[in-house]
């Protein structure tokens, strides 16, 4: 069974976060997400990602972004 309602009401919380971090319009967000392997992950009902909140989604996609590293700060 596909999780697309779950996915529909979660993903438009992580575009946000992203345009937000990232200062971009949430086109651009959309599109970053997309191409990431973090949403290739949460298209896939076998990871079960789409169980996780939409911060810590978030946090999956800025990790492969290499934004998170010891001593980063925005």
């Amino acid at each position: 069974m596909a999780h697309s309602l779950i996915k529909a009401t979660i993903i438009p919380d992580i575009i946000r976060l992203i345009a937000e971090k990232y200062a971009v319009p949430e086109r651009k967000a959309l599109d970053m997400f997309y191409r990431s392997a973090t949403a290739a992950s949460l298209d896939d009902d076998e990871t079960g990602l789409y169980g996780q909140s939409p911060l810590y989604i978030f946090s999956l996609f800025v990790d492969e972004m290499g934004e998170n590293t010891v001593g980063h700060t925005d």
